[in-house]
């Protein structure tokens, strides 16, 4: 019976989504063309929260739980688990005042209304996983990038999503280039919850009733660090800690 109700909802979200996805990328295109940088961040931003609006209609709901204060006008590495697509908004969304972006894969950087023009446009840096001549020295000129513009780089270590929610070993090599590219930068950990739950069907129909539950945990402070090896195991132990079934 559960199934069959997401058969129904699915297909009424997926209405709402395309719709969202075409009517903001006209609006980016003015922002980012027209009005700048910041004008452009907030429709992205609000792209993001529209974008949860219309998981609502599966039943979808988030928690974000932040006990620390992370200050702005500092670089971040934003440092998380990967469990769906449905884990972006909501880290934008949420962190949106330190100006997120991410390290993606080429493919998505076309043929997406407005997630396409984001990626291109908005600061995030779009690599081939399968080409390490081209994605290092992108990856690298990103970091020079964070730590100029005080802004936050989002990184999945695990390197793909995971699709029962148990995460992945940290393919650590991004991280390592993160850090001697943007030296001045404090890591915040964030787990994330259930956002697997999405696609526990696969892509159609998608999984209803989730809880996605975002948790961030203690910032570091990069420069603290000597051993940066150490520096990723805590970051690993810290998100796997609060990983649940």
């Amino acid at each position: 019976m559960q199934k069959f109700v997401a058969y129904i909802l699915t297909s009424i979200y997926a209405v709402f989504f395309l719709m969202t996805l075409v009517v903001f990328h006209p609006i980016q295109w003015f922002c980012f063309n027209v009005l700048g940088y910041q004008a452009h961040k907030k429709s992205v931003d609000w792209l993001q929260f529209f974008i949860m609006r219309c998981t609502n209609i599966l039943g979808t709901r988030y928690t974000f739980t932040n006990p620390y204060k992370v200050a702005t006008g500092q670089p971040l590495i934003i440092v998380s688990n990967h469990q769906s697509m449905y884990d972006i908004p909501c880290i934008i969304w949420y962190m949106r005042k330190h100006h997120p972006k991410f390290i993606s894969k080429q493919e998505l950087g076309k043929g997406i209304p407005s997630v396409s023009y984001n990626l291109r446009h908005g600061g995030s840096v779009l690599i081939d996983r399968k080409n390490p001549r081209q994605s290092l020295p992108a990856i690298m000129k990103f970091g020079g990038y964070i730590e100029k513009t005080k802004r936050a780089a989002v990184i999945f270590p695990e390197g793909t999503r995971s699709k029962n929610g148990q995460p992945k070993p940290f393919q650590t090599k991004g991280l390592e280039m993160l850090f001697k590219k943007i030296p001045s930068a404090t890591i915040v950990p964030i787990t994330i919850n259930n956002s697997w739950k999405m696609l526990r069907y696969g892509k159609f129909p998608m999984g209803i009733g989730n809880h996605i539950q975002l948790t961030v945990h203690e910032p570091l402070k990069l420069s603290n660090f000597e051993d940066k090896q150490e520096l990723i195991k805590q970051i690993e132990k810290a998100i796997g800690s609060s990983i649940t079934p």
